[in-house]
């Protein structure tokens, strides 16, 4: 049953992500320096195979924040919503900010990157523990 939770999870992670870049997508494209086509849509568009990537890597996440979890006896809604946050925020957000500093990339492009990872593991950790 952990692995039907863990997958729950990464859908909830994925459909986030759908959510935030969707509403965020052109400061994302501007910030992230995203080449695009005569329509302004990113050039060479996007493959299934990256969002079979991106659920890929969610599984990996959200099974990796089951176990943690499991380690650490966190077992109620509140404390996955708070231990959540707390990986994208104390963990994730600063590898971003640390990839695009030394990218020279613009911090607009860490808040909405990192705002999205600290959300995404919130909700995680949310759906983790509701099971």
């Amino acid at each position: 049953m952990e692995i039907l939770n863990v997958i729950a999870a990464a859908i909830a992670g994925f459909v986030l992500g759908a959510v935030w870049y969707g509403l965020l997508a052109e400061p994302w494209m501007q910030a992230a320096k995203v080449p695009r086509d005569e329509n302004g849509k990113p050039a060479g568009g996007q493959t299934p195979a990256v969002f079979i990537a991106t659920f890929g890597l969610q599984i990996v996440v959200a099974g990796m924040m089951r176990h943690v979890f499991a380690l650490s006896g966190i077992d109620t809604v509140g404390g996955g919503l708070v231990s959540g946050l707390g990986v994208g925020l104390f963990f994730i957000t600063p590898w971003i900010i640390i990839n695009n500093l030394y990218g020279v990339r613009p911090l607009r492009l860490s808040v909405i990157d990192g705002g999205y990872a600290t959300l995404a593991c919130g909700t995680i950790g949310v759906v983790l523990t509701l099971f």
